[in-house]
């Protein structure tokens, strides 16, 4: 007699829970520049996520008394499966180990403060818990570096952003071959893609998807620090 688990009673990890680095890209949609009221670069523009903001499907989303805005923000991941530098574009298919679903979650007022004093963007984006992603890996035998792929985020059901990965300025060849050209990227190691735009906060209690056709959807919950 066959025997199943319903999902309703597993708790799903992170799929990548210590990369060495995580890559994320800013502004790489030129409708999101727009919205930013930037112009759409004319290199990646790429900056780090802390490992330590990571969380997995289903767990809360904190936000901190007096941080101001908070955004979260759709994006297709890559996650690297092996070590790679100086790659060419035509060959960065042979480094992919598969793809998910980033939510870079952002403090908007304190990313803007920062960017107007020429300061990273480090510590509005690394927050514990600013980094939700999941809720699986898709591989490259289902997914190819140029599809052309479906996003969506939801709010408490209403749709906030929704795009397709068509309309990245730099591709995932493109980001492999620029990154790898300036550092070495060691497997397990995530590049997240950037976001389209339709940026808007979430508060407390809140319900966060964010969807990446033929990866799945990534659930959040959203709570202010000390519920």
């Amino acid at each position: 007699m066959e025997r199943y688990i319903t999902r309703d009673r597993i708790k799903l990890n992170p799929p990548i829970t210590n990369p060495s680095k995580i890559i994320a890209l800013g502004l790489n949609y030129a409708s999101h520049a727009k919205e930013s009221g930037r112009e759409a670069p004319k290199e990646p523009v790429i900056f780090c996520k802390a490992t330590t903001s990571i969380i997995g499907p289903e767990e809360k989303i904190v936000i901190k008394s007096g941080i101001g805005r908070v955004d979260p923000e759709v994006e297709l991941a890559v996650i690297i499966g092996r070590k790679a530098k100086n790659v060419k574009k035509e060959d960065a298919g042979h480094y992919i180990a598969g793809y998910t679903v980033l939510n870079d979650v952002s403090a908007r007022d304190m990313q803007s403060a920062d960017f107007e004093l020429r300061n990273p963007w480090f510590r509005s984006k690394s927050m514990d818990t600013f980094c939700p992603i999941g809720p699986c890996i898709t591989l490259p035998d289902e997914i190819s570096p140029l599809d052309e792929l479906d996003l969506e985020l939801k709010v408490n059901g209403e749709v906030r952003q929704k795009s397709n990965t068509k309309q990245l300025i730099f591709n995932v060849p493109e980001l492999i071959e620029y990154i790898s050209g300036l550092m070495t990227l060691m497997p397990g190691d995530v590049i997240s893609t950037g976001t389209p735009e339709g940026i808007a906060p979430i508060l407390p209690g809140d319900i966060v998807e964010a969807t990446v056709e033929k990866i799945g959807t990534l659930t959040n919950y959203v709570r202010l620090a000390g519920e």
